[in-house]
């Protein structure tokens, strides 16, 4: 009995893991069954041999999932087919299988992302087969539906591809959204291949294409066939074929995985990829068209690149796309996208100067040019008549000399640029400016002019200023207009502020203060905790049921209209946030003439007074890291979390608070610049304190939170140094002077030991240290567009996301020179 007993459960055991296995590997689905997008997901269906995969995918760094197929057997999961490629799965979205839609993708909260399009009848099931194509089936068992016809970048053996079908590209090797290339059979047979021009889909001249099938025109092209020997072929109506890879040998579907993609730079490749595990070989590539995609692409668009770059061809036949010298890329985690001078040119600023040959010089560049951005051909011309041209001419950004007399002039932006060997020699001359000074005196990116030169310069420009009396008098004449101009501003504002003040309402639950018990919770106004520019900090204690220590600050009042500003800002923005890296703001007093805020108390002083000490033992490395994270915090709260998104404007030591934990508690926002929800920018006086001002509030440039960035980027350096921004120092470590651009020079030459010289722990800690100086680097990049958002710099702290190698910050000492 006992025995019986024994087999009947090691018999259940058996069926149910046999069971188990059949349902992990079936290939098949019913109405009604479903996936579900979840990390580490077993979820899906496989082809019956195992080598193909069916489900959700998640995106790598998000929370987001695509539906698609893979291969199963090979590391990389390659991706061969994907659905919602502009609408991808939050985590915990489900994929149904239902008779009148067919698939169908919701979200968490039963938004419809996906569904297959097109039916022409009921479903009852799907099947998955060994060639990788997932099918629809009918009640009739006929295909109503499948990934083969409706392909999105790739092609497999077997597959066909009838007349209009098309696959399109990804944006970039990452990211599935389409991209900017299609391939398409056209009605007439046609194999072509164009770039579009995003978002419209407006399609360019083609780039690649077939041609005709057989000699018979009549015999036009019918479908595009991938059969499984690797021949990809358009298949005429007499079943003529016109081979797309013509000239390649027959590779063996047995001992290979055989994909064609169109990859996300415009190239139709064909790979393949040992199935043996033996074989330590990826995906190599059998061949692709078209042979060279930097000569074929000529559009109107920006061609394979983008504006203002140049493409070359690598050893896979694959473009590479370039910035010239003293271009950078306008995104830098898109290394096929368009570029930008660092460096101001116009006509406008070309006036200030007599002579153009002191703003410009030119780097030249050998059988490179961008053939669609011609403004006018000189011929006959020399070269020197050619460099001359362009330097006298404002809107000449470059020029191609070649043929031995011809000088095309170019302006920006530069597109479908190119190296072409063709062109024998032929020299581009592209203007660069010598040094960085813009319109408004602020350098820009000087790579070719030393830091000292550039002060040496403003200091001379200060002097000669300063020294003419002839232009002291013009500087006195302009001041004495501004000041009238204010003063008449003043008086209109201050009556409006007086008409208005009382329809102005506080739009939080904040308590009341009245002025007298305020003056007496601080005894008198005795204890000075600190003072701005806006007014005084006091200490005091307050009753709410308990004694409660608290600041107090008292706003001047020497400038009504501004106060009544600045305490309406405080009131309605503080008073609605909350977050434990901000201060909060826990009452007010608004009484005659008098403004006054009552926060909660800070007991460790400000950060100023935690990093600036004259004791040799700097604070703990540990603390200071965690403070930098915290202070971060609070700033993505500010720009992207809270109810009215902020922008701070004044971040430095002295406005971070350390509470009695030592939590780093972001104060004082009433230098504050509000943004509606669905703003991004602003354009604004320059607010801030000299020294941690991003340098757009000099160009009269849109403000954005990235002008925190880069006040933060400043104050990390002093988290890291102990020391603060600008200090004097002797001549000879005049150098060290400004903390940016030492902590830069550190970083250049691997000594970043320099910057916590004597500090035992962050000496310990190299590798975190150079990071952070990075990170730092990074954040007061002059250009707003190459800092990283605040979100960004906290998934660098973290460690979530590696830190690139950052460039040249540019003149970021110039604020200390000029105010």
């Amino acid at each position: 009995m006992a025995s019986s007993l024994f087999h009947f459960l090691l018999y259940s055991l058996i069926l149910q893991s046999i069971i188990s296995v059949v349902a992990q590997n079936k290939s098949t689905i019913a109405i009604g069954d479903s996936f579900t997008a979840q990390t580490n997901n077993s979820q899906w269906l496989l082809s019956p041999s195992g080598e193909f995969a069916f489900g959700f995918l998640p995106l790598e760094g998000t929370d987001l999932f695509l539906l698609s197929i893979w291969y199963a057997k090979i590391s990389d999961k390659t991706v061969v087919w994907y659905a919602n490629r502009d609408s991808p799965a939050p985590k915990g979205s489900k994929v149904e299988l239902n008779a009148n839609d067919g698939l169908v993708i919701t979200s968490p909260n039963g938004d419809s992302l996906w569904n297959t399009e097109g039916l022409n009848a009921k479903v009852s099931n799907g099947v998955f087969n060994d060639t990788g194509n997932f099918v629809l089936k009918g009640e009739k068992l006929n295909s109503v539906w499948e990934t083969f016809q409706s392909p999105s970048d790739t092609f497999l053996p077997t597959q066909t591809l009838q007349k209009g079908g098309k696959l399109s590209s990804r944006l970039k090797e990452t990211n599935f959204s389409k991209g900017r290339f299609e391939l398409l059979l056209q009605d007439d047979g046609n194999l072509v291949m164009h770039s579009i021009n995003l978002p419209s889909g407006y399609a360019n001249e083609n780039y690649y294409e077939s041609g005709t099938v057989g000699s018979n025109t009549s015999s036009a092209g019918t479908q595009l066939v991938f059969d499984r020997s690797g021949y990809l072929y358009v298949k005429g109506e007499n079943n003529e074929k016109y081979n797309v890879s013509e000239g390649v040998n027959k590779v063996s579907t047995t001992d290979f995985y055989l994909r064609a993609t169109l990859t996300f730079d415009g190239v139709f490749t064909l790979y393949k990829h040992p199935k043996s595990s033996t074989q330590s070989e990826g995906w190599t590539i059998v061949w692709s068209k078209p042979d060279n995609i930097c000569n074929h692409v000529d559009n109107e668009g920006s061609g394979v690149c983008g504006y203002n770059s140049f493409c070359t061809l690598g050893d896979d036949k694959r473009p590479i796309c370039q910035c010239p010298q003293r271009y950078v890329l306008v995104d830098p985690d898109d290394p096929n996208g368009s570029c930008k001078p660092d460096f101001i040119q116009g006509c406008a600023e070309d006036e200030l100067s007599k002579n153009r040959n002191d703003l410009y010089d030119f780097k030249i560049l050998i059988d490179t040019d961008w053939p669609m951005a011609d403004s006018v051909l000189q011929r006959p011309f020399t070269e020197e008549a050619c460099k001359k041209s362009c330097m006298e001419d404002c809107f000449c950004s470059v020029a191609i000399f070649r043929l031995g007399d011809s000088c095309w002039k170019k302006k920006l932006p530069l597109s479908n640029g190119k190296v072409d060997k063709t062109l024998n020699g032929a020299k581009a001359f592209l203007k660069v400016r010598k040094d960085n000074i813009s319109l408004a005196g602020v350098p820009q990116n000087p790579t070719n002019v030393t830091k000292n030169n550039n002060r040496e310069t403003l200091v001379l420009v200060l002097s000669v200023l300063f020294g003419s009396s002839a232009i002291l008098n013009v500087v006195f004449i302009v001041a004495i207009c501004v000041s009238a101009s204010f003063i008449f501003q003043y008086k209109k504002k201050l009556r409006r502020v007086s008409k208005n003040d009382t329809s102005v309402e506080i739009q939080s639950n904040l308590r009341c203060f009245t002025y007298k018990e305020l003056q007496e919770a601080t005894n008198g106004f005795y204890k000075e905790l600190g003072r701005g520019a806006f007014g005084i900090v006091y200490e005091g204690v307050i009753n709410t049921g308990s004694r409660t220590r608290v600041a107090v600050k008292k706003l001047n009042n020497f400038l009504l209209d501004q106060a009544h500003r600045e305490f309406r800002n405080e009131l309605n923005v503080i008073g609605l946030t909350h977050h434990k890296n901000l201060v909060r703001l826990l009452g007010f007093c608004e009484g005659g003439s008098e403004r006054l805020l009552v926060y909660e108390f800070m007991s460790n002083g400000t950060l100023a007074s935690f990093l600036f000490n004259d004791e040799i033992l700097k604070p703990s490395w540990k603390l200071r890291l965690e403070l930098a994270i915290g202070i971060a915090r609070g700033l993505v709260y500010l720009h992207e979390e809270c109810i009215t998104r902020i922008i701070h404007c004044d971040i430095k030591p002295q406005n971070i608070l350390l509470d009695d934990y030592f939590n780093a508690r972001i104060s004082d926002f009433g230098l504050a610049k509000l943004l509606n929800m669905n703003q991004s920018k602003t354009n604004t006086g320059i607010r801030g304190t000299k020294g941690y001002v991003a340098l757009e509030w000099f160009k009269n440039s849109p403000i954005t939170a990235k002008v925190d960035v880069y006040s933060f980027g400043v104050v990390l350096l002093e988290i890291i140094s102990c020391r603060r921004c600008v200090e004097e120092m002797e001549q000879e470590d005049e150098e060290q002077a400004i903390l940016t651009d030492w902590a830069y020079d550190c970083y250049k030459d691997g000594a970043v030991d320099a910057l916590v010289e004597g500090d035992i722990e962050a000496l310990a800690d190299k590798e975190k240290l150079e990071k952070l100086v990075m990170i730092a680097i990074w954040c007061v990049q002059e250009d707003p567009y190459l800092r990283p958002t605040m979100r960004n710099v906290i998934h660098m702290l973290e460690g979530t996301v590696e830190v690139p190698v950052p460039p040249y910050p540019s003149q970021i000492s110039v604020q200390y020179s000029i105010n």
